[in-house]
């Protein structure tokens, strides 16, 4: 099982707050703000709920959110499976409701996670002073801040509670005010942040994972404030690159293979995920089609329903660049040369045939096509037959994991990495910040490109960029933020014709409104 000591630790302290509340345990025993947490381990053990809280939805409903409602990802009904009351209907097509479970769940994962910080940085400040105390709870104020930029980004005006206990329900914030707010709470952590990036401190966030998030809260600051701050973008990509703590992978790849971890140099910020200890990450389980169980020899079955469309395949035209290869497109092969083959019917096969010998036993061989057609449009169903279900291009760049005994995998999600600090620098330049060390967008963008062995460019526009991004950070929850910064969220992708601009903010769940009669809808819901 790869499951680091130091989310061990994390775990261990979700387990030993839950069993607090057991009414049996001995008075001198009880954890209490005088008595608890007082060591090293048990203030990282008391940190524990808020990193569970926070891997627990990044890869399901805020994937969905970034993911889904953009060119990067599609989710039709297969077989009459995956409709879901419409919900990825809605995300393809944006016309989305404030009933929509996933846009409900993103924000529910969101709050739950700040709350768990409030929560655990009013226990820390009752208790006895420590560098402990110091450097966890500035790891915290910025894990609620990045979760703060995340909701700003996704949901625009919206509540930054920031103590715990209070009866008074949040107001809710304009992002001129919550990019404010965030940019100083990022800047309130810096002094008692850890600059350490070994395995101690791997799955938590650090002084670099600061600049990180001010680097991208700058790049976007034109779409949240209408006012650019590219320089700043670029003052807080060279803290990072000019540190020399973090390179390029070598092995783009192998960087997302379940057996990762804190050994990956391009990590700045991950989140350790383990099949048994630590679930969530279902990669695996969305993409890939069930024929291909023995190839990657998996003990579970898989479901399937995800692929990508035409037009952003298309952006994988080198077949050198290493990233080109994790797509599954064509002909399936197992890893002897053998066709990874269905035994089926005719009409199995394809249920449009109209032969008197449907019911003939045939062996298709699984061929990946890259148009996704409806048969149903209403039901957003692409088909059960076999065709059907082969039709879109397949996302393999988190690689299966064998020790999986279940959905759930191993392979830890980056949440920043060095490849994209170097792109947010290469794009703030191309935007107008001045240049520094020497550094191009040309030149920055092409030492990404010569790692990944592609060939390199030789002149960098903005389309270029936006498409060097999709090849590099595809499935790392970046594509809705980008397009809304390139100005093509309202394009036309797949079946999606909605040009709307207020559907550049998600709207407050309706049950939250409920809860909170004081939260104001977004506009155009």
């Amino acid at each position: 099982m790869k499951l680091i000591n130091n989310y061990n630790t994390i775990l261990a302290g979700f387990f030993l707050l839950s069993a607090c509340t057991k009414i049996d345990v001995p008075v001198e025993n009880q954890l209490t703000p005088q008595s608890f947490p007082e060591t090293d381990q048990q203030f990282l053990a008391a940190a524990g709920p808020a990193y569970i809280s926070f891997r627990g939805s990044f890869c399901q409903a805020y994937w969905q959110l970034q993911t889904l409602s953009t060119d990067e990802a599609i989710l039709p009904s297969r077989a009459g499976g995956w409709y879901d009351g419409g919900r990825y209907q809605q995300m393809h097509y944006h016309n989305w409701t404030p009933d929509n479970p996933i846009v409900g769940d993103g924000w529910t994962w969101g709050y739950t996670t700040i709350s768990a910080c409030n929560r655990i940085l009013a226990l820390f400040a009752a208790s006895k002073d420590s560098p402990a105390k110091q450097h966890i709870g500035a790891e915290l104020r910025l894990l609620r801040a990045l979760m703060f930029y995340y909701m700003m980004d996704a949901y625009g005006n919206v509540p930054m509670p920031t103590g715990f206990g209070d009866t008074v329900r949040p107001v809710q914030k304009n992002r001129l005010e919550a990019f404010d707010l965030i940019e100083s709470e990022i800047k309130a952590s810096l002094a008692d942040l850890p600059k350490a990036t070994d395995a101690t401190q791997y799955g938590r966030p650090n002084y670099y994972t600061a600049y990180a998030l001010l680097a991208k809260l700058y790049l976007n600051a034109e779409v949240y404030t209408g006012a650019n701050r590219y320089d700043d973008c670029v003052a807080a990509c060279d803290t990072i690159l000019q540190s020399g703590k973090y390179k390029l992978a070598a092995d783009y790849a192998k960087m997302f293979y379940p057996d990762n971890g804190p050994q990956m140099t391009e990590f700045i910020f991950a989140i350790p995920y383990d099949h048994a200890a630590a679930q969530g990450e279902q990669y695996t389980w969305y993409s890939l089609h069930p024929a291909l169980q023995a190839k990657y020899g998996l003990a579970y079955r898989l479901s399937n329903p995800v692929s990508t469309i035409p037009a952003y395949y298309a952006y994988f035209d080198d077949p050198n660049d290493v990233r080109t290869s994790l797509w599954l497109a064509g002909k399936q092969y197992d890893f002897a040369g053998n066709p990874v083959t269905i035994v089926t019917t005719k009409l199995g096969l394809d249920a449009t045939y109209s032969g008197t010998d449907g019911a003939t036993q045939i062996t298709y061989q699984l061929d990946f096509t890259p148009e996704i057609t409806l048969r149903d449009v209403a039901k957003f169903e692409a088909g059960g037959d076999e065709l059907s279900k082969a039709k879109g291009i397949r996302n393999n760049k988190y690689y299966p994991d064998v020790t999986a005994t279940d959905r759930n995998q191993s392979n830890d999600v980056p949440v920043f990495r060095l490849a994209e600090i170097q792109l947010m620098k290469a794009e703030a330049i191309l935007r107008g910040a001045a240049p520094t060390y020497n550094t191009t967008a040309l030149s920055l963008v092409n030492e990404v490109r010569t790692t990944r062995k592609a060939a390199p460019m030789t002149n960098l526009t903005p389309d270029e960029l936006l498409k060097e991004r999709a090849r590099e950070l595809n499935w790392e929850n970046v594509r809705r933020t980008d397009l809304i910064r390139f100005g093509k969220y309202e394009d036309a992708w797949g079946f999606k014709t909605d040009a709307d601009k207020n559907k550049r903010i998600f709207p407050i769940p309706a049950a939250e409104r409920i809860l909170n009669p004081g939260l104001q809808q977004n506009y155009g819901y």
